[in-house]
C-alpha cells in the first residue's frame, strides 16, 4: 500500500500499490480476485501475440481502480456484487419476457 502523509492525516486508506501484486492482493471480494486472474491471464496472451504492453498498461490502471474501491469501501464492494447476482438472477426469471410487461411489474411493487 501507498500511504501518503495527508491520507494518514485524514483518517483515509491507503491506496494500493499500481503492482499486479498489490492490487490483486487489495481485491477483498472473490468474484474480482476470479475476474482478475482471467482477465490478466487473457492480456498476458494479448501481449505475448501483440507485443503492445499498452494493453497491460491499461488492465493494471483499470484493476488498481478496482482496488483502491475495494480497499476505501469493501463492504460496499461486497454490495455491489450481490446486487449485482440479484440482478442477473432477476434476469435469468423475465427472460423470455416481453420487457414491458417486466417493467410494469416492477413499478407494480413499488
Amino acid at each position: 500500500m501507498t500511504s501518503r502523509p495527508q491520507d494518514i492525516a485524514l483518517g483515509r486508506t491507503p491506496e494500493p500499490d499500481k503492482s499486479l501484486g498489490a492490487i490483486r492482493a487489495a481485491l477483498v471480494v472473490s468474484e474480482d480476485r476470479e475476474a482478475f486472474d482471467a482477465g490478466l491471464r487473457a492480456v498476458l496472451d494479448e501481449v505475448r501475440v501483440g507485443l503492445d504492453l499498452g494493453m497491460l498498461n491499461d488492465f493494471v490502471h483499470r484493476w488498481w481502480i478496482s482496488a483502491c474501491d475495494s480497499v476505501g469501501d469493501p463492504e460496499g464492494r461486497r454490495r455491489m456484487h450481490a446486487r449485482a447476482r440479484q440482478i442477473l438472477a432477476e434476469g435469468a426469471a423475465h427472460q423470455g419476457r416481453p420487457w414491458r410487461e417486466v417493467l410494469a411489474e416492477r413499478e407494480s411493487r413499488r
